[in-house]
C-alpha cells in the first residue's frame, strides 16, 4: 500500500472537475515511453521459531528495513519509525503485519524487471542470513492465525483496522495474511485505456488461477487454490470486485472519477498523521462538509491518496494496475508482468485477447471470477468448457506480443522465456496450490511446517 511522505500542505485545493480527471489524463503516454512497475509481497519469518517477527524486537521489521540501507536505500519515516525505503530500484514498504513489499522503479523491459527482482531478493536474504529470517513466496500465511501476527506502526493501518470488521469478514485476513504480486502498466490514451482494462478484467481470473498459492489456513487445506482471492470477495462490496460499468458504452476517465466519488474514505493526511475519515464522503469533502475537516477543501494529494483506496480486480490511477496473482517465488515474479505486457503492450496482442473475451455477459464474467478461487483451471467457461481451454491460447497471445516487442537481453534473447514458468503450469495442469496440496497429503504427512523449506 502506498506510503505518505507530506501532508499536502502546498498542494493545490481542488476547485475543478478537471482536477479529479488529471491523474488518469495526466497518465497517457506515447508507446515508446510505456513502462511496467512490477509489486511483489513476501512472508517474513523467524527461522528458529516460525514465527512472524515484530517490528520492534532485534532483527525484526525495523531491523531489516535499517540494514537494507547498506544498499544504497535512503529511508522514509512516519512518527519517529522508519516504516519504509527509497531507491533507485523503487520503494520498500511494509504491509500491515510486516509483509515486505518491493514496488519496483518504472522499467523498460522485462530483462531489467527481472534483474531488479533478483537484486532485491539478494538483498533481502543477505538480510535474513545475517537476522536469523526467512521470506516466504506465498499467497497467504499458510499457519498463522490473525492473534499471532505484528501491526506496523503505519497510522492509516490503525484506521483500516478499526474499519474493516465494519464493511467485511475478511478484510483484517485481507491485510495481515496475505501477499500479492502486481504489476502496473500504461496506455497511450482513454481509448486505450478502456479497452486495456476490460482485457485485464475479463482475464483477471486467469492470472488468478495461474498464480493460485493459497490453498492453506492456520495449517490445514482451507477448500480454495486462491483463498487470497476469495478474501476479496468479503472485505469491501464498496472498493473491490470486477467493475461492472467498465464494459458499458462511454466508460472512461469521468466514470471512474463517478466510481471513486462513490467509495467511502479511509483517511486524510495532515501535518504528518492520518486523520480518521472512514465511511465519510469524498463528495462532502469537496463541498466542505467532511465532519472531520469542517469548511476544509480537499487538495490534490487527498484526492490521489483516495485513488489509492479503491481495490478492485484492475485499478486506474495514472496507469493501471493488476491485481490478481498471488505471491509466489523468484521466477514466478517475472512470470506476471510478462503475462500483462505481452497481452497489453502489443496491439495485435490486445486485439487478439478482446476478440476471445469481447462476447461474455457481466454474469458470465462474475461467475467466472467467483468460481476461480476454488477451482482455478477448472473453473467453467461462460460458452463450455473449462479455463483451461484457454489457458494455452491467452499464453500464445501473450507470446506473440513479446515476441513482437522485440526487446533484447545481452545475449539477443527476447523476453517470450519470462512466460515458461507458466507454461509448465498449463502443461501439467497443476497450478501451484494444487503441487503444494500434493506435497502436504504426501511426502509432508500433514506437517504445514514443511513449507518453511521452499523459503528463499
Amino acid at each position: 500500500m502506498s506510503t505518505r511522505e507530506s501532508s499536502g500542505s502546498d498542494d493545490p485545493i481542488i476547485e475543478h472537475r478537471d482536477q479529479l480527471v488529471a491523474p488518469m489524463a495526466e497518465g497517457e503516454k506515447p508507446k515508446d515511453r510505456w513502462r511496467m512497475g512490477t509489486e511483489h509481497e513476501k512472508l517474513v519469518f523467524c527461522r528458529k521459531t516460525l514465527r512472524a517477527p515484530s517490528y520492534e524486537e532485534p532483527c525484526g521489521i525495523r531491523d531489516i528495513l535499517l540494514n537494507l540501507q547498506r544498499f544504497g536505500w535512503e529511508p522514509v519515516e512516519e512518527g519517529g519509525h522508519v516504516i519504509a525505503l527509497r531507491g533507485s530500484d523503487g520503494a520498500v514498504s511494509l504491509e500491515p503485519a510486516g509483509q515486505l513489499e518491493l514496488s519496483g522503479a518504472p522499467l523498460e523491459n522485462l530483462h531489467q524487471t527481472c534483474a531488479e527482482t533478483g537484486r532485491h531478493l539478494e538483498q533481502v536474504k543477505e538480510m535474513g542470513e545475517r537476522c536469523g529470517v526467512g521470506f516466504l513466496g506465498l499467497g497467504m500465511w499458510p499457519d498463522k492465525r490473525r492473534d499471532e501476527l505484528p501491526i506496523m506502526p503505519k497510522g492509516r493501518y490503525e484506521i483500516m483496522l478499526r474499519h474493516m470488521p465494519r464493511v467485511g469478514n475478511l478484510g483484517l485476513d485481507m491485510m495481515l495474511r496475505t501477499c500479492t504480486i502486481q504489476v502496473n502498466l500504461d496506455y497511450s490514451s482513454e481509448a486505450d485505456m478502456v479497452k486495456k482494462f476490460r482485457v485485464g478484467l475479463a482475464l483477471q481470473p486467469l492470472a488468478t488461477a495461474l498464480f493460485a498459492n493459497s490453498p492453506f489456513t492456520e495449517g490445514k487445506p482451507n477448500g480454495y487454490l486462491s483463498y487470497r482471492s476469495h478474501i476479496w470477495s468479503d472485505t469491501d462490496p464498496h472498493r473491490t470486485g470486477m467493475l461492472p460499468f467498465v464494459f458499458e458504452d462511454g466508460f472512461g476517465y469521468e466514470r471512474y472519477v463517478e466510481y471513486m466519488l462513490d467509495v467511502p474514505m479511509y483517511f486524510v493526511f495532515r501535518d504528518g498523521r492520518y486523520i480518521d475519515a472512514a465511511g465519510l464522503s469524498f463528495r462532502d469533502f469537496l463541498k466542505g462538509k467532511l465532519s472531520v475537516l469542517p469548511g476544509e477543501l480537499p487538495r490534490e494529494s487527498d484526492w490521489i491518496d483516495h485513488l489509492s483506496t479503491a481495490f478492485p480486480e484492475v485499478r486506474l490511477k495514472s496507469f493501471l494496475e493488476m491485481r490478481g496473482a498471488d505471491g509466489g517465488p523468484w521466477n514466478r515474479i517475472c512470470a506476471l508482468p510478462a503475462f500483462w505486457v505481452g497481452l497489453l503492450y502489443d496491439q495485435g496482442a490486445l486485439d487478439a485477447a478482446w476478440d476471445l473475451v469481447k462476447d461474455w455477459s457481466m454474469d458470465e464474467r462474475e461467475t467466472l471470477r467467483s468460481a476461480v478461487p476454488r477451482l482455478a483451471l477448472d473453473a467453467p467457461l461462460p460458452r463450455g468448457g473449462a479455463l483451461r481451454d484457454i489457458a494455452g491460447e491467452v499464453l500464445a497471445i501473450a507470446r506473440s506480443g513479446l515476441a513482437a516487442r522485440g526487446r533484447l537481453n545481452s545475449s539477443g534473447d527476447n523476453e517470450t522465456g519470462f512466460l515458461e514458468p507458466l507454461d509448465e503450469i498449463v502443461a501439467s495442469g497443476k497450478v501451484p496450490a494444487q503441487r503444494l496440496l500434493d506435497q502436504y497429503h504426501g511426502e509432508w504427512g500433514g506437517d504445514i511446517t514443511r513449507i518453511y523449506e521452499h523459503s528463499f
